[in-house]
């Protein structure tokens, strides 16, 4: 005990002195020393390999200056041209208010600030920015060079289409913000800053359209964000499970998407959208159960074909759950319900198969998710060729030895080719999950098992709320003319008002009175 005390009161020194030596290094302001300055500053920061100091005399006044940056998030070129290079030309005129005179003046850089503090100016150059020290002065003009290397834009590989724009998302938070405005010229546009990440204080922006949107929506979705306690965020995937209603459901609550136009669409509707600082994957809320079967290609081809494709996902999205289960139930507990000719080749494919239909089911279905994992982890014209031969190659070889059924294999390989045709991967996954779930109920009930399932689905689906909307809008509660842009999508002329669900300020989106 006395030396279990000892060591507590060590600890507590300890960590009295640390706080006290944080307090002496990290809460100083600006002083007119340039060395103490720089020595501060490098203290904070770490001192890091990366980051860049240049020391300098300005010439005709004989002041000491340095500038500080990091390598790598900033413009080199912009800094060597538009900030060395016009001081040292442009300040032998003047002799007093020198940094006034740089920061209204001199440098050519658009975004100028100045800062006394030093939280401020870590956190500057943190962010890309560049650093101006002058000797005698207890400020810091903060210059914005952001730049460095980054990814061209290019079409997403998750989210291709047959027409449509060609453009994706990156990682620059600044050039994303740019391809919504190419979408939408309206100055009603707004982004609104987010700070995220007590470490890495990520730059998140929320985006809509005042006079749309329901400024209720918006305020809950800012009220959201404020309210994360979290060090770091690398994606936008922590956003979404950070202030999605149920962290215990498996159905995404808020849409993903790299496509600008995606983004753009819905917040015409009257939509929020979320962007990322560092990731080519934004955010959209709410979300409905049929968002995510929908696609951005509904929108480009022709209203017939569009509302064909729409019914074909919804039927789909019925197979990857419940065919497998379909499949264990009647031949496992209600084989007379199975056409004669029918139920015949079914009892003669089985012959000789050990397992039951339930379970081999089940190890069909992990064998394939297993292929597609190992298919989307591998380089991109390897893991094809891995998914399409392994599956035959598999599926050939456990007939052949008579593990599996025939009639199973075809079964699961519907499964996965409807599980596919999904267009949001997150959706996807969710029924695939549940497609689990359906085998071991119907193998152990039948019928009854998989009825009991897709009833207890559809009350999880009716409880479940995205950003306070229900999920299963417009069926739940019902909004009728919402219907026309769900199961199919109707002509242009006929879509003249945004979604009543969403309750935009102004839900009209064509003029009818214009022929």
């Amino acid at each position: 005990m006395a030396r279990r005390s000892i060591f507590n009161r060590m600890k507590t020194r300890n960590k009295i002195k640390q706080s006290q030596e944080q307090q002496e290094e990290f809460n100083t302001s600006i002083t007119k020393n340039l060395d103490d300055n720089l020595k501060s500053i490098k203290k904070m920061l770490g001192d890091p390999t990366d980051l860049v100091t240049r020391e300098l005399i300005i010439g005709g006044i004989e002041k000491r200056a340095a500038i500080i940056y990091i390598s790598g998030i900033t413009d080199e070129d912009l800094i060597n041209n538009n900030i060395l290079k016009v001081i040292q030309e442009n300040l032998m005129q003047y002799e007093t208010g020198i940094l006034d005179k740089i920061h209204s003046e001199v440098v050519a850089v658009t975004d100028t600030d100045k800062s006394n503090n030093l939280d401020d100016v870590s956190l500057a150059i943190l962010n890309g920015h560049t650093a101006f020290y002058l000797e005698g002065y207890e400020e810091v003009l903060l210059m914005g060079t952001t730049g460095g290397e980054s990814r061209s834009i290019e079409e997403p590989e998750s989210e291709t289409l047959v027409r449509g724009p060609r453009d994706g998302f990156v990682e620059s938070i600044f050039t994303n913000m740019a391809l919504i405005r190419r979408d939408i010229r309206d100055p009603n546009l707004r982004f609104k800053k987010h700070e995220v990440g007590k470490r890495s204080k990520q730059m998140v922006v929320v985006c809509y359209i005042e006079g749309i949107t329901n400024p209720d929506l918006v305020n809950e979705i800012n009220r959201r964000l404020a309210t994360m306690d979290i060090d770091f965020i690398s994606d936008s995937s922590f956003i979404e499970q950070w202030i999605e209603d149920s962290i215990y459901s498996p159905f995404p609550q808020i849409l993903d998407t790299e496509r600008p136009d995606s983004v753009s669409a819905s917040l015409i509707q009257g939509k929020v959208g979320i962007i990322v600082d560092g990731t080519p994957f934004a955010l959209i809320a709410p979300m409905s159960l049929s968002d995510g079967l929908a696609s951005p290609e509904d929108y480009t081809q022709r209203w017939m074909s569009a509302s064909l494709l729409r019914i074909l996902r919804f039927l789909a999205a019925f197979i990857a759950v419940f065919l497998p289960g379909l499949y264990v139930a009647f031949v496992s507990f209600h084989p007379g319900m199975i056409p004669s000719t029918l139920a015949y080749s079914i009892a003669a494919s089985r012959e000789g198969v050990p397992f039951p239909a339930a379970v081999e089911a089940i190890l069909l279905a992990i064998t394939f998710e297993i292929l597609h994992e190992a298919g989307v982890r591998l380089p991109k014209v390897i893991g094809q060729t891995i998914g399409i031969v392994g599956g035959l190659v598999i599926g050939e070889a456990a007939v052949s030895a008579g593990i599996v059924s025939p009639i199973m294999v075809i079964v699961t390989a519907l499964t996965a080719i409807a599980a596919f045709s999904i267009p949001t991967y997150s959706m996807s996954i969710a029924l695939r999950t549940f497609r689990f779930i359906v085998i071991i109920a119907s193998g152990a009930l039948g019928l009854y098992g998989l009825i009991l399932i897709y009833i207890m689905m559809n009350i999880h689906i009716v409880n479940l709320k995205s950003i306070g909307m229900p999920y299963s809008i417009p069926f739940g509660p019902l909004f009728l003319k919402d219907l026309k842009d769900v199961i199919i999508r109707a002509p242009f002329t006929k879509l003249t008002r945004r979604p009543k669900h969403l309750e935009p300020v102004d839900d009209v989106s064509k003029d009818t009175s214009i022929k």
